[in-house]
Formats: structure tokens, sequence, C-alpha cells
């Protein structure tokens, strides 16, 4: 395991810190597939991984000392954070027509026209997946149902904070069973889900990876978990936000990404 503390790495030490640890200790791993792609003919898609990596760190209070601290892909990543608490299940959410990462419109990620799964879907599932138009139109419609119950969202772990503040039960989702096994052979979550926790005042949240790019998408996904932690305190009386717990399993850098890499860190 790979643990960067606070104490000793503040978030620009952190990912000069997680760059040299790619430099030095990261291993190569051959794989044949990324996501639903085959990348076996794709020698630039190996990735270089550090394994189980876990960091925390204390999350500002407003969004722009968070913005100022992780400098995420603006302003893509707060119009999309804004489309993941938005209470909509939007697939596909607007925002993707000017995510940085692009290519070929994210065709490679797409069914038809719409993912296999969004944030949004998962953190607002009630109505994934059904008419929007009728929806919006006020019709009738039975809400997604588990195994024995309607399903939660983000609503629901707001509430439960407030009925009960000192719960260790507001968990919120985004890995569902649909992706157990990926018996579909689609494009899954890299974010298993977030667990809140307040303790005086201070709400924590602790955010599990299964995988994550350090290059493309690190800094927006810590920069997304802190704004979620913003929002629900926010929506809680007389809380604030506390630390961002973070642990990835699969933390890489793509060989074809490496020689960016090295001119990042010979630019400390």
């Amino acid at each position: 395991m790979n643990v960067y503390p606070s104490n000793r790495y503040p978030f620009p030490k952190l990912c000069l810190a997680l760059a040299h640890g790619f430099l030095k200790n990261a291993v190569y791993v051959d794989g044949t597939r990324w996501q639903s792609q085959d990348i076996s003919n794709l020698p630039q898609m190996t990735a270089r991984e550090l394994r189980h990596v876990s960091f925390d760190m204390k999350i500002p209070e407003t969004m722009v000392e968070l913005q100022q601290q992780v400098e995420p892909n603006l302003p893509w990543a707060e119009d999309h954070f804004q489309e993941r608490v938005s209470g909509k299940p939007l697939n596909p959410a607007p925002s993707e027509a000017w995510w940085p990462f692009a290519v070929q419109g994210n065709k490679d990620h797409k069914m038809t026209e719409v993912y296999a799964h969004t944030y949004p879907e998962r953190i607002w599932p009630k109505q994934a997946g059904l008419d929007r138009e009728a929806i919006d139109d006020g019709a009738d419609f039975f809400s997604n149902h588990g195994i024995r119950f309607e399903y939660g969202d983000l609503s629901d772990v707001v509430n439960l904070l407030n009925n009960d503040p000192y719960t260790r039960q507001a968990y919120l989702p985004i890995w569902f069973p649909e992706d157990t096994g990926v018996v579909h052979g689609e494009r899954v979550p890299c974010t298993l889900g977030y667990h809140f926790l307040m303790r005086l005042g201070r709400l924590d949240i602790t955010y599990y990876m299964r995988s994550c790019d350090f290059i493309r998408h690190f800094r927006d996904d810590v920069y997304m978990a802190s704004r979620l932690c913003q929002w629900v305190a926010n929506h809680m009386d007389g809380v604030v936000p506390g630390v961002l717990n973070m642990h990835i399993s699969s933390f890489h850098v793509f060989r074809g990404d490496m020689p960016l890499l090295e001119r990042m860190v010979d630019a400390t």
C-alpha cells in the first residue's frame, strides 16, 4: 500500500510525490482490454501502475479555495459537478461536449446515443433509463427497484445525515449490481462509491476507486469528490467539510503519457 498523509503532503506536493512514485516504483501491467476496448495492438495503452494508493486531504470550505488548491480542468469540472447534483439522471450529460479529453465525441464509450452509465444516472437512479419526456410532463411512472426496496439516491443520503447525523450508513454507491462481472461487456464506473461520516461538526468523505488515470482524471476526481462533500455539508445545519480520504486500487499512467509525466517532474 502507498500512503500519502496530508500532514506530509499538501495537495501540490502530493501530486509531485505521486509523479515521482510513478517514475521510481510503478510497474508496467500488460492488459488486453481498457474499459470495453481491445488494446492488445496498442502498446501506448500499457499502464504503468501504482497499486493501493491512499491519501487524505483537508477540504477547503469554499469552491474557490478548492479550485485554487486542486487546479481541476475548468470550467468542465464544475459544470459536470453541477450535472451530478442536478437531481436528474442525465445520459448523456451536456458537459460531455466540452470534456477536455474527448476523442471523436466519446463514441468508443457509447452504446448508441447514450453511455452504458453516467454519474448523474448512478447518483439519481430512481428515474434512470425511464422516458424523460413523460417524467417531465408529470406522467405516472414506477421508480427503479432493487431486490426488495426502491432505490435510494443522493437526496436520501442527505436526509439520512440530517435525521441521524452520527450515522455510519451514509453511503452513495456508484458501482451497481449490474456492473458485477461486467456481463454486459460495456464500460463500468471507475468509482465504487462515497462514504460520509460526520463528527464534531465536520463531514468527512471517503472516496473508493477501483481505477484512476493520473494524467487525465485524478485532479477532476479529487475536485468533484471534495465538491460533493461541500455540497452535502451545505445541506446540513452547522456542518462544514472535513477531510477527503481517497483509496485507489489501480492508479496508473499509460505508456504513451510517460514523456508528459517526465516533463512534469523536470519542470519542478
